[in-house]
């Protein structure tokens, strides 16, 4: 697995409140979850390139 890239980001508190609470209920990190969001995005806007399935990468 590749390594992650870490970056700064800077979000207003009304929202990473919002994000905190919703990570919650999902059994996520804050940070998890905005990279599920991210991605879950990326992939109905057709930006995110296809990769294989876990298993067939081994």
């Amino acid at each position: 697995m590749a390594a992650k890239k870490n970056f700064p980001l800077r979000i207003d508190p009304t929202l990473y409140e919002a994000l905190e609470r919703w990570a919650g209920e999902e059994f996520r990190s804050v940070n998890g979850h905005i990279e599920f969001l991210l991605r879950e995005s990326l992939k109905r806007a057709g930006r995110l390139p296809d990769r294989k399935p876990r298993d067939e990468q081994l």
